[in-house]
């Protein structure tokens, strides 16, 4: 039998940082993933060059049901802690827009870096070992492909249901069941919209059209790109949203930010009254999209026969798009998921479980799911420093 002061179980973000921490305190430690590699996440995101963290780092920006619960760790390492990790690492990185943080070069450079920081520290990593159970009885007991573990304390940073092509899987929140912890219904979020087949099909043509657009749900409001797919809307801005919207309500979209529609529109109907609605609206908005939203706004005709209703309905849409999304993409293209272990039942300094002293729960396990563009990344290494600080 293995026996260990600390044993993590996921190779991701969270737990490789955790890890690190603990063993640098001379802990012996043992994370344990049932993926061949570690940390799969941080190689695929921000397309190979990892998003690692962003400049806005705040708790209004983290969704959960107690969004001040991840005040803690993240005050207590901040992303500038992280930046100095990467500068100790030697990862030379850039700033993109909305004070996201990129590598230069590949993201494998953050994985290595960290398995590179486990190993220097004592730690130990088994990959490709699956565990088929855990159970307390005054130490944790891990049975493994590998053997049975005994560790003092077991760090649980195996994610969420996101990305299943990756092997995620409800492991972490099934052991959070097990130990009597309560849940928040985990439910996809970062994830592309989709659309009854009457809409999808009338935005056919529209397929690989990306625009830079508003998208609102009740008070919350994003700026970024909008992709349209040939599922319905996906981009930046959509996943965003996608976070906070519930099914069965409408989504606003903004196709003109900050221009006045009505106006460029009453100045379009004198220059160019003549052209059809279709055509003359692309001197407002991409060609494709402009003949779209005369069939949205059902204005056919020529622009100058149109009347100030239709010319406001015209702008409605350019302004305050209303569509009603079905669905969407779920678990298969979900970025992150949302719900997770209730904070109720972690100590948001140590995220130690309240009833299960040893026992504890970081990073997208959690209910705590920041934005698009790092946030998550620095969730991740925030809630693992503080775990690793006292595991």
């Amino acid at each position: 039998m293995e026996r260990v002061d600390v044993a993590v179980l996921g190779a991701g973000a969270a737990g490789l940082y955790a890890a690190i921490e603990a063993a640098r305190r001379g802990r012996k430690v043992l994370v344990i993933d049932h993926a061949a590699k570690p940390a799969e996440k941080i190689r695929i995101s921000g397309g190979g060059r990892c998003n690692f963290t962003n400049l806005g780092i705040a708790p209004e920006r983290f969704l959960s049901e107690n969004p001040r619960f991840a005040l803690s760790a993240l005050r207590r390492h901040t992303q500038h802690d992280f930046i100095a990790r990467m500068k100790d690492w030697g990862i030379a990185w850039h700033e993109k827009t909305l004070g996201q943080l990129f590598c230069d070069g590949p993201a494998t450079q953050v994985v290595d870096a960290l398995c590179r920081d486990l190993r220097q520290a004592g730690g130990q990593l088994w990959l490709g070992c699956a565990v088929a159970g855990v159970t307390h009885d005054g130490a944790f007991r891990l049975d493994t492909a590998r053997g049975q573990v005994a560790a003092e304390s077991l760090v649980v940073a195996t994610g969420g249901r996101s990305i299943p092509k990756m092997g995620a899987t409800g492991f972490g929140h099934d052991l959070a069941r097990q130990f009597g912890l309560r849940l928040v219904e985990p439910r996809p979020g970062l994830v592309p919209l989709t659309f009854s087949d009457a809409l999808r099909e009338s935005m056919a043509g529209l397929a690989g059209l990306s625009v830079e657009a508003v998208v609102a749900f009740g008070k919350t409001r994003f700026r970024e790109g909008l992709l349209f797919t040939h599922r319905g809307l996906s981009g930046p801005s959509i996943l965003q949203i996608s976070s906070y919207w519930r099914e069965g309500a409408p989504i606003r979209v903004d196709l003109m930010p900050d221009r006045d529609a009505a106006g460029e529109l009453a100045d379009l109907r004198r220059k160019a009254g003549g052209q059809l609605v279709g055509n003359a609206l692309a001197a407002l908005v991409p060609e494709r999209l402009a003949r779209q939203v005369a069939v949205w706004a059902n204005t056919p005709g020529r622009l100058a026969d149109l009347k100030a209703p239709d010319l406001q309905r015209l702008a409605n849409v350019l302004n305050g798009w209303e569509v009603l999304p079905m669905g969407t993409e779920g678990w298969r293209t979900a970025e992150v998921t949302l719900g997770g272990v209730d904070t109720r039942d972690l100590d948001a300094r140590t995220m130690e479980a309240r009833g299960v002293p040893g026992l504890y729960f970081i990073g997208e396990v959690v209910d705590v799911t920041g934005w698009l563009g790092g946030y998550n990344f620095q969730w991740a290494w925030s809630s693992g420093w503080a775990a690793g600080q006292v595991a």
